[in-house]
């Protein structure tokens, strides 16, 4: 994370915003997070939010993962500064 940049919870990122992925909250059960690894959700990751509801819908490389409120309110991520630099994709 930077000087720069604040911490946002990943529930708190509007629709079609693109972010990076900074860290899972202690919250988040330790088989959970192996899950989550296991889908490519690492540091740094950079993921773009399609939907905040019914669940939260992000697209990671390529492929779309919906998590749970619960989850996503406990996984921090940060604005992409690069975000302004290409397409931003959203959901109709």
């Amino acid at each position: 994370m930077t000087a720069h940049t604040e911490r946002i919870r990943l529930t708190g990122t509007p629709s079609g915003q693109r972010v990076r992925l900074v860290e899972f909250g202690e919250e988040i059960d330790p088989l959970q997070r192996e899950q989550l690894l296991s889908y490519g959700l690492t540091a740094q990751q950079t993921l773009t939010v399609l939907q905040q509801r019914p669940m939260t819908v992000v697209l990671c490389e390529h492929m779309e993962l919906a998590l749970e409120h619960g989850v996503a309110h406990h996984v921090w991520v940060e604005e992409d500064a690069d975000q302004y630099h290409s397409p931003i994709v959203t959901r109709p």
